[in-house]
């Protein structure tokens, strides 16, 4: 009797997982392919609104990695960023350089990552929230970038690839 209540057990814990994994797999949105940076579909861009860049997404069910190109005024640059998509923590660098601890969550199809880096001034944090969404045809891909209560930078790509 008690291995059947532990067979039964192990059964309905495996269900459950199965269940949590296509639950979790149904809230995510593949950001895989090649977007350039579509700086006249944006808002709130400043300087951004000067850079030309493509980012060429892989992603898989545990991890999607961003390899950006840029060009800015003449000065080419690049990085490769690393995102756990199961919630861990990742240390990447920064755009503006530096190292920011970097964790995800996934909201109603949307990848929503927390940057977390030392202020400019010792002891202090800077904390910005990116909110990355695709549209319903899988053409464009908007990143919504925000610190504080300051107003939101939106970034729009276009698929290439």
């Amino acid at each position: 009797m008690t291995s059947i209540r532990n067979i039964a057990g192990r059964v309905l814990l495996a269900a459950a997982l199965a269940w949590s994994s296509l639950a979790m797999a149904a809230g995510t949105t593949d950001f895989t392919g090649t977007w350039q940076f579509n700086a006249a579909k944006g808002q709130n861009l400043g300087m951004m609104g000067a850079i030309n860049q493509t980012i060429t997404i892989k992603q898989s069910a545990t991890e999607m990695t961003l390899v950006e190109a840029s060009d800015f005024q003449g000065k080419k640059s690049g990085r490769t960023v690393r995102y756990d998509l199961g919630g861990a923590t990742v240390t990447n660098e920064a755009s503006m350089g530096g190292q920011s601890e970097t964790v995800v969550q996934w909201r109603d199809g949307r990848l929503v990552v927390t940057w977390i880096s030392e202020g400019s001034v010792a002891g202090t944090r800077n904390v910005r929230t990116e909110t990355r969404s695709l549209s319903a045809d899988g053409k464009t891909m908007t990143v919504e970038a925000v610190r504080g209560t300051n107003k939101p930078m939106i970034m729009v790509f276009d698929r290439i690839k």
